[in-house]
C-alpha cells in the first residue's frame, strides 16, 4: 500500500508530501491546478521514461520519492528478496528527473535501473490512466484483458512453448530443404572416400613405406657398405679391435712411469667393447637386408597410387588422412541431414498437434472467461446508467496452419447501448459518454483480480455525470474496501464517496505560477464539493448538495 509520496519542484509544484491511508483516496482541484501531477510522479516512480519538461521551470531537477507498505504485498517483497534490494519491511521508490534530460533511480537506497524500478512498481500499483479506455480499442488488448481476467498465464505459457517447439522445426525444415536434393553429393563423396579408404594413410603408415622404399632402392650399396665395414671390425690383424689391444698393449707398458696412461687405456676398453657392440649390430643389419625385386615393385605401386590420389585430390600427400576424415564427416552430415528430412515431417507433424491442443485448452479457458466478464460487464452497464445495454467478447478462430503464440483466436469486445439493438464492436461506438461508461464497467469487472494492492485512476469518469457519477463512486468506493484506490476526479458525486480527500490549487508566486495539495478536513471538502458543484460562486444550494452528497456516503466504511 501506498504511504507516502514527495513530489519536489514537478511541473509546478514546488514541494509537497502526501501520505495516504487505505479504502478510496480522492484528488480534486480546479482545471489546470495540476491534480493529475500526482499520477504522473507515480508514473515516473514506475518506471516510465524521463521527461525534461516535467522540470519545474528554474530548477535543475525533480525529485520523487514513494514509501509503500509491504504487509499485503508479498510478491513485491519476494522480488525485493530476490534482487538483493530488500531492507526489512521497507521499500521506497526514488527517483530524480534532471533539467538536461538524464534521471537517476533508486530502490530502498541503492541504485536502480529503469527496469528494475518498472517490474517492482507493477507489484505495488496500478495506473488507470484519462485515456486508458482508447487501449481498449485494440483487439490486441482485448486478448490481454480477457487473458488478465482468466488467469490464463499456464494456458498462454503452454501454447507459447508449442508455438516456439513448431516454429523451430519448420525453421530447420525450411534449411534443410534450402540444400536441395544432395543424392549427387552423397554419391560423389562416397566414391571419393571408398577410393582413399583402400589405402593406408596414416602419417605413421606412410612414413614406414618410405623408409622401407629407400631401403630397397639402396639395398646394393646398403650391402657393400655393411660388408666393408663389418671386415674392418673383423678379427684379423688389421681389424679395428685388433689395432685397439695393440695400442693398450704398447701404452700398458709405460704405466709405471705414467699414471696418466691408465686412464687412456680405460678409453681404449670401452672402444673395444663399443666396437664389438657395433659389429653385432652392424652383423643383424646385414642379415636383415633382402633385396627383394618384387617388394620394391609393390613399394613403387603403392607410393606411386598416393602420389595419384595427393594430385587428384589436391592435397599434398601427408595431409591425405586429414582430406579423407573431413569427406567422411561431411558424407556423415549430408546423410544425416538427408535422414532428419525425412523424419521431420513426422516431428512436426506432432509438434503442430501439440500446439493445437494446448490452443484448444487455451481457447476453452477463454470461452468461460469471456462468458464470465459478458456477464459481469453487462451487470454494471446497466448499473451505469445503459439500461438494455449487452456486452459480449466475441472469440474468433485463426488459421491453424502456422504457430501462433497467442493461440487460436482473437477476442472482439462487442457491445450495444439499447435493448433489441444487435451488438456492434466497441471500436464502432461513437459516443463518447457510452464509450466511458463501458470501458468503466470492463475495467471495474476486471478490477482486483491480482495481488497489486494500490490502484490509481486518473478522470477515467470523464464524459459522465448524473446519477451515472454517483455510481461510479460507489463503484470506486467499494472497491476501496479490498484495495487502496486513488483517483482524480472532476466529478462531486465521485469526490464525496472519498475515505480521503486532496485538493490541488493553483497560485502566483514570484511570477512564476505554482500548485499546493492540502488534505481537506470535513468542512473543507463540504466546501470544495460546493465549488466543484456550484462553479467560482458557492451558493448555499450547493452546500447543501455538497452535505447530501457526503451525507450519503457514510454508510460505505473502509472495511
Amino acid at each position: 500500500m501506498l504511504k507516502r509520496l514527495s513530489i519536489k519542484d514537478f511541473a509546478v509544484v514546488s514541494a509537497t508530501e502526501l501520505e495516504f491511508g487505505p479504502g478510496l483516496t480522492v484528488v480534486s482541484g480546479e482545471t489546470g491546478a495540476g491534480k493529475s501531477l500526482i499520477v504522473d510522479a507515480l508514473g515516473f516512480l514506475s518506471g516510465l521514461r524521463a521527461d525534461s519538461g516535467m522540470v519545474r521551470h528554474g530548477a535543475q531537477r525533480a525529485e520523487l520519492d514513494a514509501e509503500f507498505t509491504l504487509d499485503d504485498s508479498p510478491a513485491a517483497l519476494g522480488w525485493l528478496r530476490e534482487q538483493e534490494f530488500d531492507d526489512g519491511a521497507a521499500c521506497q521508490l526514488r527517483r530524480t528527473l534532471r533539467a538536461d534530460g538524464g534521471s537517476r533511480a533508486w530502490i530502498n537506497g541503492r541504485p536502480a535501473t529503469l527496469s528494475q524500478l518498472g517490474a517492482l512498481a507493477a507489484l505495488l500499483v496500478e495506473i488507470h490512466g484519462q485515456h486508458e479506455h482508447q487501449a481498449l480499442l485494440s483487439r490486441g488488448s482485448q486478448l490481454a484483458l480477457l487473458d488478465a481476467y482468466g488467469r490464463h498465464e499456464a494456458e498462454l505459457a503452454a501454447v507459447a512453448q508449442a508455438a516456439r517447439a513448431w516454429s523451430a522445426l519448420l525453421r530447420e525444415h525450411e534449411r534443410l530443404n534450402a540444400a536441395g536434393d544432395v543424392s549427387d553429393r552423397i554419391d560423389f563423396l562416397g566414391h571419393q572416400l571408398g577410393e582413399l579408404e583402400r589405402e593406408a594413410l596414416e602419417p605413421d603408415s606412410i612414413a614406414e613405406l618410405v623408409v622401407a622404399h629407400r631401403r630397397q632402392a639402396h639395398g646394393a650399396e646398403l650391402v657393400e657398405a655393411c660388408d666393408a665395414a663389418l671386415e674392418r671390425l673383423g678379427g684379423d690383424s688389421d681389424a679395428l679391435p685388433a689395432a685397439v689391444q695393440q695400442l693398450r698393449a704398447l701404452l700398458g707398458r709405460m704405466r709405471a712411469h705414467e699414471a696418466r696412461l691408465g686412464d687412456v687405456d680405460a678409453l681404449l676398453e670401452g672402444a673395444a667393447i663399443q666396437l664389438d657392440e657395433a659389429a653385432v649390430l652392424l652383423d643383424r643389419i646385414r642379415a636383415d637386408l633382402d633385396i627383394d625385386p618384387a617388394r620394391m615393385q609393390a613399394h613403387d605401386a603403392r607410393l606411386s597410387r598416393l602420389h595419384e590420389l595427393s594430385r587428384k585430390h589436391r592435397v599434398p600427400v601427408e595431409d591425405l588422412a586429414s582430406h579423407r576424415d573431413a569427406l567422411a564427416a561431411e558424407l556423415e552430415m549430408l546423410a544425416t541431414s538427408a535422414r532428419r528430412l525425412e523424419g521431420l515431417g513426422a516431428e512436426i507433424t506432432g509438434a503442430a498437434a501439440a500446439w493445437r491442443t494446448a490452443a484448444a485448452k487455451l481457447g476453452k479457458a477463454r470461452a468461460r472467461a469471456a462468458t464470465a466478464l459478458g456477464k459481469a460487464t453487462t451487470a454494471l452497464v446497466g448499473e451505469l446508467g445503459m439500461g438494455g445495454g449487452r456486452f459480449e467478447i466475441a472469440l474468433e478462430p485463426i488459421a491453424a496452419d502456422a504457430p501462433d503464440a497467442q493461440g487460436a483466436e482473437r477476442a472482439e469486445f462487442l457491445v450495444t447501448a439499447n435493448a433489441g439493438q444487435p451488438p456492434r464492436p466497441l471500436r464502432k461506438v461513437a459516443s463518447g459518454g457510452e464509450l466511458s461508461r463501458i470501458s468503466l464497467a470492463i475495467e471495474v469487472a476486471a478490477l482486483g483480480l491480482d495481488a497489486v494492492q494500490t490502484m490509481v485512476f486518473d478522470e477515467v469518469d470523464s464524459g459522465i455525470g448524473g446519477n451515472v457519477a454517483g455510481i461510479v463512486g460507489r463503484k470506486l468506493r467499494d472497491l476501496g474496501s479490498r484495495r487502496q484506490v486513488l483517483c482524480v476526479t472532476h466529478l462531486p458525486q465521485v469526490a464525496a464517496q472519498g475515505h480521503a480527500h486532496y485538493r490541488v490549487s493553483k497560485a502566483e508566486r514570484a511570477g512564476m505560477t505554482q500548485s499546493a495539495v492540502r488534505l481537506l478536513d470535513d468542512a473543507g471538502r463540504q466546501e470544495e464539493l460546493a465549488r466543484m458543484l456550484g462553479g467560482i460562486e458557492v451558493s448555499s444550494e450547493a452546500r447543501a448538495a455538497a452535505r447530501r452528497l457526503l451525507s450519503e456516503a457514510e454508510g460505505s466504511p473502509v472495511a
